[in-house]
């Protein structure tokens, strides 16, 4: 019967499309976490040849609140200028900042031990690895989470900023105790909100788009680790 012959077809062609869609999105997160990694590995990298060079962590330790701002900068314009830069110069700023941001981040080898540092890094790849499957495989919509995480994170960031003057202990113990639960929640939320950003764009391949993903869940996971670093590290 026609009818039924058409039915079967719009099925075939539904579940093809499925298929095919699922398949983007896997290619496309393959390439943001692609770049993430690249740029972890360059922090690292660059974090352990600026502590090795003693002229160069001077350096850095002298012009701490400039490089800070640089990095502040980079983020800015990946996240607002991301459609008008072609990919090379967005794949460069993303490198460029990975790099500054090990440089800044290779005063924490003075602060902790080393085996210390390792710790909170494999730790953190594991929260990381589980709530950014858990943004990806689960049904239920993330979206609800964003106002709370936002609410979260700025309660961080203002603690954070008052403690500064404070000094305290306990206030620092629960900032990084929350800023962990913010930064965890926000690698599900992130990853998931991704995808859907990937599908709205039409399943996009351009560079840029993958990059700034990095860019973001690059974030999530450096402060995710420092906030663990905070709470488990030992000082020297």
């Amino acid at each position: 019967m026609a009818w039924e012959t058409s039915g079967w077809q719009a099925a075939e062609s539904a579940s093809v499309d499925s298929v095919l869609v699922q398949e983007s999105q896997r290619a496309f997160m393959t390439r943001v976490h692609g770049w993430m990694f690249a740029g972890l590995m360059l922090t690292g990298v660059t974090a352990l040849v600026t502590v090795s060079n003693d002229a160069l962590l001077r350096t850095v330790m002298n012009w701490s609140m400039p490089l800070l701002l640089v990095q502040l900068g980079v983020v800015f314009a990946l996240s607002f200028l991301a459609p008008r830069l072609s990919g090379a110069v967005a794949a460069a700023m993303f490198l460029g900042y990975s790099a500054l941001t090990g440089m800044t981040l290779s005063i924490l080898f003075l602060v902790y031990t080393a085996g210390s540092i390792a710790q909170a890094f494999f730790l953190t790849a594991g929260v990381y690895g589980a709530m950014a499957i858990y943004g990806t495989v689960t049904k239920k919509n993330l979206s609800a989470w964003g106002t709370f995480l936002f609410m979260g994170l700025i309660g961080v960031v203002l603690a954070s900023l008052v403690n500064m003057f404070m000094r305290s202990d306990a206030v620092s113990f629960v900032v990084a105790c929350a800023s962990v639960i913010v930064f965890a929640g926000l690698t599900a939320y992130d990853t998931q909100k991704l995808r859907q950003m990937h599908a709205s764009t039409g399943y996009s391949s351009a560079a840029t788009v993958s990059i700034v993903g990095a860019l973001t869940l690059y974030l999530d996971f450096i402060n995710l680790f420092l906030a663990i670093l905070r709470l488990l590290g030992r000082r020297r």
